[in-house]
Formats: C-alpha cells, sequence, structure tokens
C-alpha cells in the first residue's frame, strides 16, 4: 500500500487527521470491510452471549466466570471503538476525524487494551489457583479480591490512557495530517509530530516494561507453574482438562503481547502500512472475536447455560413466561 501524505505547512492548520482505508480498490475494501463487519458482529454476538449467560445462569457466579463477563464487556467495547468507524471511512472514503474525535479514539483503544492485560494477567492467577492451590482457592480468589482487581485495572487503565493520550496531543502536527493506520494510536501520531517524541517514546517503554512486561512475565511465571502441577496428575482426562483450559488462553495472551509490542517498541519511523495496519488487527480485532470461541463457548458449563436459557426461552414463547413463573 502506498501511502501518500498531505503535507501541512503549519501545526495550527491540523483541524482534523486523515485515517488510512483497509486498501486502494473499491472491490478490495468492500471484501475487507465486509469481513472486518462480520468479525465484529460475531464478536458482539459471542461476547454478549457470554454475558447474559454468566448474569443468569447462578452457577456460573463463580470467580472464572465473573472475570470473563468482565472481559466479554471489556471486548464489546474494545471492538467497538475501531472497526464500525474503520469500515465506514473506508466505503465511503470520508477518512477525517477531528482532533477531539483522534484523541477520544486513542484514549479509549489504550484504556482497553491496557484492562485487558491486566484483566488476562487476573486470569492466569485465577487458573493457577484454581489448579495449583485447589484447596485454598476460594479463600485467594474471593468476591473481594475479585471487585478489588476489576476496580484497579479500570483506575490503571485510566492512568495510561490519559497520560498517553495527553502527552501525544501536546505536541505539534506539521508534517503531515494523514494518519498511516485505520484507527489514531500512538506509534502513528509520533510520526506525523514535528516535536521532539523523546519523552512520548520513553513513556511507551516504561509502560510496556511496568505494566505490560510484568504482566507478561507474571502470566508465564504462573503457567509454568500450572503445567509442573498438570504434569503430576495421574490420569490422562484431568490433564487433558486442565491442558485445553488453558492453552487458548496462552495463543490469545502470545498474540496479543507479540503484536502490540511489535507496533509500540518499534523505533517511529515510515514503514510499510498494511505491514502496520495487519499487527494492528491481531491485537485491536482478533482478540475480541477469539475470545468468545476459545474461553467460553467451547465449555461444557457454558454450553450447558446456553442450552437452558433456550429451552426456557422456547418454553416462554410456546405456553407464556407467566405460567412458567
Amino acid at each position: 500500500m502506498n501511502v501518500q501524505f498531505q503535507t501541512v505547512p503549519n501545526s495550527t492548520m491540523v483541524t482534523e487527521f486523515l485515517l488510512e482505508v483497509f486498501a486502494e480498490t473499491w472491490e478490495l475494501r468492500l471484501l475487507v470491510s465486509m469481513l472486518f463487519l462480520l468479525m465484529f458482529l460475531g464478536s458482539l454476538i459471542g461476547n454478549f452471549t457470554i454475558t447474559m449467560v454468566t448474569t443468569i445462569d447462578q452457577n456460573l457466579h463463580t470467580p472464572m466466570y465473573f472475570f470473563l463477563r468482565n472481559l466479554s464487556i471489556l471486548d464489546m467495547c474494545y471492538i467497538s471503538i475501531t472497526v464500525p468507524n474503520a469500515c465506514l471511512n473506508t466505503l465511503t472514503e470520508n477518512r477525517g476525524i477531528s482532533v477531539a474525535g483522534c484523541a477520544a479514539q486513542m484514549f479509549l483503544v489504550i484504556f482497553c487494551a491496557s484492562v485487558e492485560v491486566l484483566f488476562l494477567t487476573i486470569m492466569a492467577h485465577d487458573r493457577y489457583a484454581a489448579i495449583c492451590k485447589p484447596l485454598l482457592y476460594p479463600v485467594i480468589m474471593n468476591h473481594q479480591f475479585c471487585v478489588q482487581m476489576t476496580l484497579a485495572s479500570l483506575l490503571i487503565g485510566l492512568v495510561i490512557a490519559g497520560s498517553h493520550t495527553a502527552k501525544t496531543f501536546q505536541l505539534s502536527f506539521c508534517h503531515s495530517n494523514l494518519v498511516p493506520q485505520f484507527f489514531c494510536d500512538v506509534p502513528s501520531l509520533l510520526r506525523l509530530s514535528c516535536s521532539d517524541t523523546f519523552n512520548n517514546e520513553l513513556l511507551i517503554l516504561l509502560t510496556a516494561i511496568i505494566i505490560s512486561g510484568s504482566c507478561f512475565i507474571f502470566i508465564v511465571v504462573s503457567y509454568i507453574h500450572i503445567f509442573i502441577t498438570v504434569l503430576k496428575f495421574n490420569l490422562k482426562e484431568e490433564r487433558g482438562k486442565a491442558f485445553s483450559t488453558c492453552v487458548p488462553h496462552i495463543i490469545v495472551v502470545s498474540m496479543f503481547f507479540s503484536s502490540g509490542a511489535c507496533v509500540y517498541l518499534r523505533p517511529p519511523v515510515i514503514t510499510e502500512v498494511i505491514q502496520d495496519m495487519i499487527l494492528s488487527v491481531l491485537y485491536t480485532i482478533v482478540p475480541p472475536f477469539l475470545n468468545p470461541v476459545i474461553y467460553s463457548l467451547r465449555n461444557k458449563q457454558i454450553k450447558e447455560a446456553i442450552r437452558k436459557i433456550r429451552f426456557f426461552l422456547h418454553a416462554c414463547l410456546k405456553f407464556g413466561c407467566l405460567d412458567l413463573l
């Protein structure tokens, strides 16, 4: 994809940014947009189903499903920030986004990504406690701890998103107003700035080391302990069940961290736009789409809860809900 930058002679002239589209030809833009819209709808349906089922079914009011519900709600918000607007821009070729709109989108993307990292870390801790400390699990993962960790994750996400957004929009933008990305993110805007971006790059590095790095190490250590414990199980069925629970989590975590690191930790220089967009898809669109499938929709308890809810709804339609109640 060739990028044609629109030069801006003075930073005061930047009243809006232009977002990149998925492809150059109309046919390819339509195809990619439809694909992403289908993933968007699939993500909404899957995550909403999980949220509804884990809320209604009393048997799923456990720490694991508490965080799955929170993750599903977060993923619905996460994918809604970028995909609808990007598809609309691609299909209508109306690529403009105001400076305020760009700042809001950046804030929300960083907030959701940060909270997602923290939720994935807490879920790894939950699996560790359930498999390695089964007798202490109710004490370790009590309701108060779960609520506190959720609130702490949201607060940390707000701080991270606020600091990165504020530092980015203190810069002057005079090289171009064409953002080489389908949404506003920090690395893309740093490329457009004519100000010194050292502090911004330092903030990204510190965030990666302190938050993302520590979370990644915590997840890796947790799963090392989990695998050591699982290998001690006598029954192959128990080992298979434990691995089937943990491996999908590792896949999502690896994809999320690796693609995010490639985008945010590279030097802010002009690179192939299509490469950046593909990497961004891997941490903004794919995880919210896959999470319902690999975490819950293949889970027997979730399937059973969905079956019971479908049976109840069918009975409501056939006999009337008041009669059943």
